[in-house]
């Protein structure tokens, strides 16, 4: 591997070492987030912060021949931050600034010795590891029953159209006898934070001018229905039909591979942009 310009041992050992140290420093904030996410299905999406951060490094690694490792207060000034954070979270139990403080104490070390430019130029890389905050609960609840309505109304509909037998009371349908709630077959916001994790991969791994991926964006909500509702049915019937262990199995995989279907979307979304002539690419095409 070619030697990056400006880039000593020295600055990645203490890159390392810092970022180390703040993450043994603030372990018990770790150790619960991670936590969380492998036994909360509803903060599964953390699981896919940190490997999305590094493809969105590797996508932009040519930068960092541009990116010389400067000192900087920044970094200081951002771990100070996050010890704030963390101790009045912790004095006021507000779980979202401990966890930020935590966020803020590791990348304050990264910056202490990257500089200000790195982050300017990685900024979408910086803004992918805010995907390791879980969501509190209040705004999981104002995104997640709004959206099982949706999905519970649309499913009922699917279902009729092609003849199955269900009657829905909220967000609870039965099916064959079998009481299924929304809420449990098919959580909103664990889809809701998934997708726009991959929605924000997709925009910033695809080059494509900013008010494309401001639109993308915007249009993933939409996209977060449709799969939703997607997983949804067959899971309904699965519980209906198959028994508990099969659909249970079915619910699980099932939430990962909506996922693909989603980022598929995502493609023929921005396929249909390009089809109706709209401006996409970030740099204008010579024609010759």
């Amino acid at each position: 591997m070619t030697r990056l310009a400006g880039w000593r041992t020295i600055d990645w050992a203490l890159l390392a070492s810092l970022v180390l140290l703040a993450v043994i420093a603030t372990w018990a904030t770790w150790s619960e987030i991670f936590t969380g996410a492998i036994r909360n299905q509803e903060d599964s999406h953390i699981l896919m912060a940190i490997p999305i951060a590094g493809w969105l490094v590797w996508l932009r690694r040519g930068r960092l021949r541009m990116c010389r490792p400067t000192w900087s207060h920044a970094g200081p000034c951002l771990i100070l931050l996050g010890i704030i954070l963390e101790r009045v979270g912790l004095m006021q139990a507000i779980e979202l600034f401990r966890h930020a403080g935590a966020l803020f104490v590791v990348v304050g070390a990264a910056v202490t010795i990257l500089g200000v430019k790195f982050v300017i130029q990685f900024l979408p890389v910086f803004a992918a590891l805010a995907f390791l905050m879980p969501v509190p609960g209040r705004i999981r609840q104002q995104i997640a029953i709004p959206l099982q309505n949706i999905s519970a109304q649309a499913s009922q509909f699917i279902l009729e159209m092609f003849s199955i037998g269900s009657t829905r009371s909220g967000n609870l349908l039965t099916i064959n006898g079998h009481d299924v709630a929304i809420a449990e077959a098919c959580n909103g916001m664990r889809m809701v934070a998934a997708l726009a994790l991959i929605a924000f991969a997709f925009v910033f791994s695809v080059p494509m001018r900013n008010h494309v991926r401001l639109l993308i964006l915007l249009v993933s909500p939409i996209i977060a229905v449709i799969v939703n509702t997607v997983r949804l049915v067959p899971v309904v019937v699965f519980y209906g039909y198959a028994d508990e262990g099969m659909a249970d199995l079915f619910h699980d995989l099932s939430g990962w591979a909506v996922l693909v279907l989603a980022l598929a979307m995502l493609w023929g979304f921005l396929s249909i942009l390009r089809w109706i002539e709209v401006r996409i690419d970030p740099f204008p095409v010579s024609r010759h």
